[in-house]
């Protein structure tokens, strides 16, 4: 049994709970202490570190590349697509706001994609059109032909080029972000898993084990592709995302992050390394799956996508291989609403959680 210490501190009852400590977690405590100082905040967390998408991505910074952008707006109209584009681009100027780059090694070296056919850049003109509202400039696309060679990327046809985007540390932003809320007087359970919820009319229980459970007022889910759990009506379909890790390279000529096949393939610079991750669109069944383990296909696949795009002739070593599982839809809109009288959520970031947390933690201090 607990102590009436235990019981009047760590587990007495808080106005907000949220569960999931990863990016939309925190920012949205964040949001709210900083609308509502008076409030009692506690994040519940299962692991002893922050896990899923938020520690297990390739720490970009950016909003959408050019055929991403076109792909969406043929999928779900262009009004919505810029409502994504706009909520994504003010999340990286928020980022870059609250932390000094320094703090979270954050780079402003753009963003490219590499295509291997003409078709996308014959609505350059139209998209860049749309996206002056939100980027402020008359071009956030741009063709560069020059940097392919200067990247060393020969074997690619087309580069396209935009200049707001970047690259940042993913655990730094967590550790940055951690303190800011320590700062605001936001607490924490981790290594803490939630079994199940009851709500009535005047409260939540939070059931932590067989004797020992948290109230609260209301509560929120940040727990994206594992929320499923919790949340069996939403279309939330988790992705699993595999990553390589080189060893460093000598002269490493690639500067910025990078994106192919409508964002099925990222990699960037690390210092003079390369990241690498994506291809789940190989084998699209076997992702989609809340289990953080690399397989060997896509491992090897990408191992070739390295030495066929990025590094020709060149022998690599690989140093890290690891995935992170993020939570998609047939859309890719973010599900933020309130659920019932008190619980509400904030999921499935389809991949872009880093710039999108920042204005779903607004959302939802919004909502509650």
């Amino acid at each position: 049994m607990n102590s009436v210490w235990e019981l009047e501190t760590f587990y007495r009852k808080r106005d907000i709970v949220i569960i999931g400590s990863g990016f939309s977690g925190l920012w949205t405590a964040v949001s709210i202490k900083e609308k509502y100082p008076e409030k009692s905040v506690l994040i519940i967390e299962r692991n002893t570190v922050p896990l899923g998408a938020s520690t297990r991505n390739a720490g970009f910074a950016c909003f959408g590349s050019l055929t991403e952008v076109i792909a969406d707006s043929q999928k779900m109209g262009w009004e919505k697509t810029l409502e994504l584009v706009k909520m994504r681009f003010e999340g990286l100027q928020k980022i870059r706001s609250y932390f000094k780059s320094s703090e979270i090694d954050f780079e402003l070296d753009g963003g490219y994609e590499i295509l291997n056919n003409d078709e996308p850049l014959q609505q350059l003109d139209v998209v860049n059109e749309k996206l002056k509202a939100i980027t402020g400039l008359d071009k956030t696309y741009a063709l560069n032909q020059e940097k392919l060679k200067e990247f060393g990327l020969g074997k690619s046809e087309f580069l396209v080029e935009n200049p707001c985007e970047g690259s940042l540390h993913s655990g730094k932003l967590l550790q940055q972000l951690l303190e800011k809320c320590y700062e605001l007087k936001v607490e924490f359970l981790f290594g803490t898993e939630v079994k199940n919820i009851d709500e009535n009319a005047e409260e939540i229980n939070l059931h932590l084990s067989e004797t020992l459970s948290v109230k609260a007022d209301k509560i929120i889910y940040c727990t994206n592709a594992f929320s499923s759990k919790f949340l069996e009506k939403e279309e939330i379909i988790p992705a699993r995302g595999q990553i390589i890790l080189t060893e460093p390279i000598e002269d490493l000529k690639l500067r910025g992050t990078f994106h192919y096949d409508e964002g099925f393939y990222y990699f960037r610079n690390l210092g003079n390394r390369i990241l690498l991750g994506g291809g789940r669109n190989q084998d699209f069944k076997t992702e989609e799956t809340t289990s953080f383990e690399t397989t060997e296909f896509l491992q090897n696949h990408l191992e070739q996508f390295l030495k066929e795009v990025i590094l020709p002739n060149q022998d690599v070593k690989i140093s890290l291989r690891w995935s992170g599982i993020m939570a998609m839809g047939s859309e890719k809109s973010p599900i933020v609403k309130q659920l019932t009288n008190r619980q509400f959520c904030a999921v499935r970031l389809s991949g872009m959680g880093v710039a999108l947390a920042p204005k779903i933690g607004e959302m939802v201090a919004g909502m509650v």
